[in-house]
């Protein structure tokens, strides 16, 4: 009866069109006066302390490093990398677009950000090269959604600080995971664009991929500052947002001079409504988080799952399969937010790597940021792009079957997450 409540309250909620952060607010309340301990006073004082925590300042200082990159040039210089390196491959602004989102993906861990980045600049150039414009749309919805999972990531950083999980190892974790999206999606593209008859660009000369890469360099030693400074121990992942923030400002400023002082305070108030709405709305889980732990609501799912603990692959295809339903309704956030405190006993109690759980937990919701009828990352690309959204839906499905397919291979043979993590981890 506890976890109808819980749940029941929530769609109820939802249902009405009430806020994500508010429903979650509600089906508190519900659940305390289930539990007869209605007490507005804790209710308060759980809100204030959900979001009263260290670790989850990277996330406002992510969120501002990812609009000063946008508007700073450092995104537009790592795509113009991408186009000198592959741009003359038959297919190439596809191929370019998978290697700017992974790139890009190394510097703000936001699968919007990414997304917003790379229709404004690629679409574009894809459509007037002669690509069909739902397909070119699709994979760039798809390759958005490497953002989350290659370090450094918000999602990883609401996912440890929820499960109290090593962020530093989530980042190391997940980076071949996302490399190997990335190689799906490569793969995926190359298939789909055998058939069309679009003249390549020409080759770049030597000369300009150097300069290009030169352009590109010092935007490209973010992300190579922020993984050794996190493999050796020199900054916690909240220090490495606050550098990749200033570093992000002082080359948008000094270096390349593309962000001018006056547009300092329209960027700075971008990322802080961003953070605003991602904040209140982990404030909000987490007083949800506290009473599911008082209702033992763990534990009753445990009870349910417990003649699968004895099959941690089986285990974690169900999982898996109620995280990719549960997606299609809910963003990634809150999900996160919701299920994580009620599927980690689960998992420790199968005897699964917490780490590992977090990387495939992550991936999975990223992969939920492209299917409808939610899908963050569609209404992005189709908002940007001025496209429907149903035509952009169309243009993701074959992508995102690959992305599923990664999944699923990650499911039944863990050491593709694990043991490239004990590398990097040391």
């Amino acid at each position: 009866m506890t976890l109808v409540v819980f749940v029941g309250a929530l769609l109820a909620a939802m249902s009405i069109g009430m806020p994500i952060a508010f429903a979650l607010l509600a089906s508190g309340v519900a659940l305390m006066w289930h539990l007869d301990m209605l007490d507005f006073q804790i209710l308060a004082q759980n809100l204030i302390g959900g979001a009263d925590s260290f670790p989850l300042l990277a996330v406002p200082f992510f969120m501002l490093a990812g609009e000063v990159m946008n508007v700073g040039g450092l995104s537009r210089r790592i795509v113009d990398l991408a186009l000198a390196m592959v741009g003359h491959i038959r297919g190439g602004l596809g191929y370019v677009t998978i290697m700017a989102g992974c790139l890009l993906s190394a510097l703000s861990g936001s699968a919007v950000a990414d997304a917003a980045a790379l229709t404004a600049l690629l679409l574009p150039m894809m459509v007037k090269a002669g690509h069909d414009r739902k397909r070119a749309a699709g994979l760039i919805a798809a390759t958005g959604v490497i953002g989350p999972v290659i370090p450094p990531s918000i999602g990883l950083v609401i996912f440890g600080v929820a499960a109290n999980v090593s962020i530093s190892k989530l980042f190391l974790a997940a980076i071949v995971p996302g490399l190997l999206i990335g190689g799906a999606l490569w793969v995926t593209w190359a298939w789909l664009v055998r058939a069309e008859k679009i003249e390549p660009a020409p080759r770049k000369s030597t000369a300009e991929v150097w300069a290009a890469a030169r352009g590109a360099g010092w935007a490209l030693l973010l992300p190579l500052i922020i993984l050794v400074g996190l493999r050796m121990g020199v900054f916690t992942p909240t220090e490495a947002a606050v550098v990749a923030a200033v570093y992000a400002l002082f080359v948008s400023t000094v270096i390349y001079r593309e962000l001018k002082l006056r547009d300092l305070y329209p960027v700075f108030v971008a990322a802080a409504k961003t953070s605003a709405v991602v904040m209140f709305l982990i404030a909000a889980a987490m007083v949800s988080a506290w009473l599911i732990t008082v209702a033992n609501l763990p534990g009753m799912v445990t009870e349910l799952l417990r003649p699968l603990l004895g099959s941690p692959i089986i285990l974690m295809m169900a999982i898996m399969l109620l995280v990719m339903v549960v997606g299609t309704a809910l963003d990634m956030t809150p999900t996160i937010l919701i299920l994580t405190p009620v599927l980690m006993p689960v998992v420790k109690a199968a005897g699964i790597d917490p780490v590992y759980f977090g990387v495939m937990f992550i991936i999975n919701n990223s992969i939920g940021l492209v299917t409808p009828p939610v899908g963050t990352v569609l209404n992005v690309v189709a908002g940007v792009g001025r496209m429907k959204l149903d035509d952009v839906t169309r243009g993701v499905l074959p992508f995102m079957a690959a992305e599923f397919a990664i999944l699923f291979l990650m499911t039944l043979f863990p050491a593709l997450v694990t043991v490239p993590a004990r590398w990097l981890s040391g």
